[in-house]
């Protein structure tokens, strides 16, 4: 794997029991005490996929990465376990394991990690805890018919075939240069680096074909617009204009829908892998929250 994507800091692991009892796999990371982050990957990857966001951040914020249900190392759950309500109780659960009562923490979530964050947003655990968010190339609704992976006009032909290459329960194979070529168009920029499309390719690969398969159905039928009209805290939208999964289109109207949206961020030429593709500006997006929502410049000159 990348050296970038495989150097995390020292981490202590945490485990959340979810509603239905499925496990779900956590890292904290940083200083006990600082201000919190909590970061929601997508889907295919796992908390690998932060890396370069855990190494910025750590050094002065608390940041609290976790596995997806069926990614990483959260256990695939029982018959039925796919839905959104799990992935509002799997953060739900996150946040009451690893924030005391009434702590607050900025949410960043790529993608489906985005749509986690919608899903959650009318929960009281989310409302307790959740002081601003990121939804980072991610959408509420209407995947399939928006997303530009199979290059022909939109209508219902696209979205079928759409919804056929993301649904695929064919394994992906070894990570090589076909596959490589394969996941850059789909996800990524083009003038992406190699090493970042070998990363994002490893972590991807290593997604079970079960949670792959699973969490696709959900996504093709996604209808999470209620809970972005519920999401009420500060949030800041950011999406690649070359994203080919979540399109900008998503993005900015997630940006006209959000009760508080604080700004939407179009970053030229990135794709649909914006923490690995463009690391400075998400970390940016993030910090740019706490110092707004958490208070660390203050608590920064508290302690000088």
């Amino acid at each position: 794997m990348s050296r970038h994507l495989n150097s995390l800091p020292e981490s202590r692991a945490l485990t959340a029991v979810s509603a239905d009892g499925t496990l779900i796999h956590a890292e904290a990371y940083g200083p006990e005490g600082a201000p919190a982050v909590v970061l929601s990957h997508g889907w295919t990857c796992s908390i690998a996929f932060w890396a370069e966001q855990i190494r910025s951040l750590a050094a002065d914020h608390r940041v609290i990465a976790y596995d997806q249900r069926g990614h990483g190392r959260s256990p695939a759950p029982a018959s039925g376990g796919y839905s959104t309500t799990a992935l509002a109780d799997d953060l739900e659960a996150v946040l009451a394991a690893t924030l005391g009562p009434g702590e607050r923490a900025v949410l960043a979530g790529h993608s489906m990690g985005g749509m986690t964050i919608m899903a959650a947003a009318g929960r009281p655990g989310f409302r307790q805890h959740a002081a601003a968010v990121l939804l980072c190339s991610t959408g509420p609704s209407r995947l399939t018919a928006e997303a530009t992976v199979v290059p022909l006009r939109p209508g219902g032909l696209r979205s079928r075939l759409t919804a056929a290459v993301l649904g695929a329960k064919a394994p992906l194979g070894p990570v090589n240069a076909v596959s490589k070529r394969i996941l850059k168009y789909a996800t990524m920029g083009p003038g992406s680096a190699p090493e970042r499309v070998e990363a994002c390719a490893r972590i991807v690969h290593a997604c079970p074909r079960g949670a792959r398969y699973g969490w696709s159905q959900v996504l093709a039928g996604l209808d999470l617009e209620a809970g972005l009209r519920e999401l009420r805290v500060p949030a800041a939208v950011l999406v690649g204009t070359a994203d080919r999964l979540t399109p900008a289109v998503h993005s900015r109207a997630m940006a006209q829908a959000l009760p508080h949206c604080t700004g939407l961020v179009e970053l030229a030429g990135m794709g649909h892998m914006t923490p690995v593709e463009a690391p400075e500006a998400v970390t940016a997006q993030i910090r740019e929250l706490t110092l707004t929502y958490l208070g660390v410049k203050e608590n920064e000159e508290a302690g000088a």
